[in-house]
């Protein structure tokens, strides 16, 4: 009997297949019965040739080698997954296997995984595609039931194969020549580019630049408290005659940018009545369309501090093991037109189905939803031209049959109440503009009265709002005091969240707040809501940018990559415009209106230019707009920036700008040339890649060089260089005296040769100065105060008490955190070099710490901090 041989992406969706489709048996690596058998990727099994497999010259990294542009690319089995690979062709070309069915995940990538793996089995056997937004077995078995032609994906198929053979093309000859361009060769420092990762890079640090390079201005607002027989109300005074401009968004109806007229405004309205002018208007507000997955994830990190490739696996997570969602990696935010009885039958269950594991919040709005007949033809919600490959991302019919526990229920919650929210009617507001006139100078007040909550519901905001403000009668003249003028200033734009970068990579470098506008935007975005997440996580992985809290921070490694490309320039790797143009031509590619060639020809034009670019430039024309303000140590010249140091104008003194593969910001420069030293400073590395804390000295030969506490700059473990008298306590070791290096505080024992005590802690832990006053609270009582400022291993800001145990054990203990439960802290991670790390080398680290109940939470000094908070864990 012939079989059909269904292939999937993963191993968990190959057995929820197995299960839907019924009477399989498994076996190693598949699934049979008696007419079709389901086997599985790993993921990827096939990729793309690397250089060295091209040719054995295109292994040396030389500018002389590129550009490397294949005549035809060829595929070859992923290493790691081989075994899986050989299980799959094998089953292909079973003589009693005469159809595929292509069942890898429903979009660019899983077309990709498929076809990858078609083509290096050498088969020629007709396949067809497998097409789910939902993974139930209802879904999945409805699914066999209208199996799409291969003919029909060719045009996905197409915009896969280009994005991924672009990606090559760009990444790895401009990741090579600006490498060798500017490093001469590869090692510890690379400049990695790629043709979606660099303009998002770009988008993040114009926001940088932006906030370095603002300049505040101060400005003053008047506020008069009023008051009326019916209570009290606040107004501030704004310009009528203001006009927006422009040129200087910062001017604003209600800002003065003189003291001297404010206080004038002040002393003619203060103790006097004025006379009242007020416009009602009725207003409504529908609720916000439902989730794709970009939207998820903005409000995600908004909301729980989720990263987005956090919340993505969330996602996955609910759709695929709990089958409580449709496919989220979607970038549609409506239904199609003929998913109302689907939609129907998802609001009946959610009516009348107990939620496992506790009560069904959801039943009394989707009941209301039902009896109101609230779900008809809306184009807002349902809407085939707003459809692409999948439809918004709504709870299955299923979604009730597990139960679900921390973030994977707050994420579900989300999902569930926006699909409820979208059917209520609007939300219906009041809004009252009142204007009091005293002496002739206006103040306006505004307020907001909820008439009907409408979608308002579903979130328990149903309530009326605080901060109405009290009605004037007619005739009535409220007093004006007290009045107060407010100086304020000028503040810069806000760092970029993940929430807002998405937002700005969906509208190519636009933050789009206006949701039509968003929507028109989305086929010029930059990656897909698929890859946007793994774009940020890469940047952040290769150093470009950091997260400070929930901002994202473009590092110095990060700024100099954008200067030097803008400096050649390279605008198709530094513009978000342009690589959204490149997003929507394989858009138009996967609708058959762009041949494959034609873009592929496009792209290898740009990777010739790039390489020629790149072989041209001269970085002595390098211009910075950084000011250094600090003069040159040896001549007292000016310090300019270059690409590559900050280099006096007058002399030969320079300072490299990546030292031991850290690199220094502009403070730390100005730093360094003031004090002739700075530090210690974190983020150096080995050339063996392991961190380690220096500081920077610039010596009597007017040379920057890495220095140590260690006498004689001997190395790590030699006797320390005591540099104070002052005592801070007794050893916890040995009990001798503490005192002072340059770089710490330790026994003055370990000052002797041979050292006779290995005790000491460095001045600076986790990117925190630790004041000599704790230290002393630290040897005294065993104990510091709540310290703050203290950054995480994935730069995350934290606070913390240092505690020191019997023998020297440094530790750390957190203040409880008000309705967190904890049975045991996370397990300290492995420690590395105590000098790298920078704290205390008479520590050991025990294998749990442990937590006692209802207390402060005690943990390792050694481990990296809470890396997981209420607000998401391993965000």
């Amino acid at each position: 009997m012939s079989k059909r041989l269904i292939i999937a992406e993963k191993p968990s969706v190959a057995g929820d297949l197995a299960r839907a489709l019924g009477k399989f048996k498994k076996s190693e690596g598949f699934y049979e019965s008696g007419d079709a058998i389901v086997t599985h990727a790993v993921g990827h099994l096939v990729e793309l040739f690397m250089p060295n497999d091209f040719k054995p010259e295109w292994r040396f990294w030389k500018l002389e080698n590129l550009p490397m542009i294949p005549e035809e690319f060829r595929l070859k089995p992923i290493e790691r997954t081989k075994p899986q690979f050989n299980t799959v062709v094998r089953l292909i070309k079973r003589k009693d296997v005469n159809e595929l069915v292509n069942a890898c995940d429903a979009g660019r990538e899983g077309e990709l995984i498929f076809r990858y793996l078609y083509a290096l089995s050498g088969t020629n056997k007709p396949f067809s595609r497998l097409w789910l937004s939902s993974m139930t077995a209802e879904s999945i078995r409805e699914g066999f039931k209208a199996l799409r032609a291969a003919s029909e994906m060719q045009g996905l198929a197409d915009a896969a194969v280009c994005r991924s053979e672009s990606d090559w093309l760009i990444g790895i000859n401009g990741t090579r020549a600006f490498t060798c361009r500017i490093y001469g060769r590869v090692g510890a420092q690379m400049c990695t580019v790629g043709r979606v990762q660099t303009p998002t890079l770009a988008i993040v640090v114009d926001r940088e630049n932006t906030i370095r390079e603002f300049k505040k201005r101060p400005f003053w607002e008047v506020v008069a408290t009023f008051t009326c027989a019916a209570g009290s109300y606040e107004g501030r005074w704004f310009d009528r005659a203001f006009k927006k401009d422009e040129k200087d968004p910062e001017r604003k109806a209600e800002r003065i940018w003189e003291e001297a007229r404010a206080q004038e405004i002040v002393a003619r309205v203060l103790g006097k009545t004025g006379e009242v002018a007020e416009e009602k208007k009725a207003t409504t507000q529908l609720a916000p369309l439902l989730y794709d997955l970009t939207t998820l994830q903005r409000e995600c990190n908004a909301r729980f501090g989720l990263s987005a490739s956090r919340t993505l696996q969330i996602a996955q997570a609910l759709y695929e093991r709990r089958k409580a969602i449709t496919y989220p990696r979607t970038d549609s935010r409506a239904l199609p037109e003929n998913h109302l009885g689907v939609v129907r039958q998802t609001l009946t269950n959610l009516k009348d189905g107990a939620a496992e594991g506790g009560a069904n919040p959801y039943a009394p709005f989707a009941g209301r939803i039902l009896e109101q007949g609230w779900v008809r033809p809306n184009k807002r919600i349902f809407n085939d031209a707003k459809v692409s490959d999948h439809f918004a991302i709504i709870p299955t019919h299923e979604c009730l049959r597990h139960h679900l526990v921390d973030l994977e229920a707050k994420v579900f919650d989300m999902i569930c109440r926006r699909f409820l929210a979208v059917f209520y009617p609007a939300a219906a507001f009041e809004v009252t503009t009142r204007i009091t006139t005293v002496e002739g100078e206006p103040f306006k007040t505004e307020g907001k009265i909820l008439k009907e909550p409408g979608w308002l519901e579903v979130y328990g905001r149903d309530q009326q709002p605080e901060g109405q403000i009290p009605p004037v009668k007619p005739g009535e003249h409220p007093l004006a005091d007290p009045v107060l003028s407010k100086a304020l200033e000028t503040k810069p734009p806000a760092r970029y969240t993940e929430a807002t970068l998405l937002s700005a990579m969906e509208g190519a470098g636009k933050l789009l707040d206006d949701e039509e506008l968003g929507e028109a935007m989305k086929e010029r975005g930059l990656g897909t809501p698929a890859t946007r997440a793994a774009i940020i996580e890469q940047l952040l992985a290769q150093e470009y940018l950091h997260r400070l809290g929930r901002d994202l921070v473009a590092t110095s490694k990060g700024i100099s990559l954008i200067q030097m490309l803008r400096s050649i320039p390279v605008p198709e790797l530094t513009s978000p415009q342009l690589t959204g143009e490149w997003e929507s031509q394989l858009r138009e590619m996967e609708n058959g209106r762009l041949p494959r060639a034609k873009f592929m020809e496009q792209i290898r034009e740009i990777t010739r230019r790039i390489v020629e670019d790149a072989r041209k430039y001269d970085d002595t024309k390098f211009e910075s707009k950084v000011a250094i303000e600090a003069p040159c140590p040896k001549c007292g010249g000016k310090i300019r920036e270059t690409f590559k140091w900050f280099a006096c104008a007058a002399c030969d003194f320079l300072v490299w700008k990546s030292i031991a593969s850290k690199s220094l910001t502009v403070a730390e420069v100005e730093e360094l040339l003031r004090e002739k030293k700075i530090g210690p400073l974190d983020g150096f590395r080995s050339k063996a890649g392991k961190p380690f804390q220096a500081m920077l000295v610039i010596g009597a030969d007017f040379k920057v060089s890495l220095a140590w506490d260690h006498a004689g700059g001997g190395a790590p473990g030699s006797p320390l260089e005591i540099t104070s008298d002052k005592v801070f306590g007794q050893c916890p070791v040995c009990g001798a005296s503490v005192r002072e290096t340059a770089m710490a505080w330790c026994c003055e024992k370990r000052a002797k040769e041979p050292p006779e005590c290995e005790f000491r802690i460095s001045k600076k832990i986790k990117g925190k100065d630790i004041p000599p006053e704790q230290l002393e609270k630290l040897l005294g009582e065993g104990k510091t105060d709540l310290i703050e400022g203290f950054i995480s291993a994935k730069h995350r800001p934290f606070k913390a008490h240092l505690t020191m145990a019997k023998g020297g054990k440094l530790g750390w203990e957190f203040a409880p955190r008000a309705g967190v439960r904890r049975k045991t802290a996370p397990r300290a991670e492995t420690p590395a070099a105590p000098v790298a790390q920078g704290l205390t080398e008479a520590t050991t680290v025990p294998r749990r710490a442990r937590s006692k109940k209802g207390g402060a939470t005690k943990k390792s000094a050694k481990s990296d901090g809470p890396e997981e908070g209420k607000a998401g864990r391993k965000a």
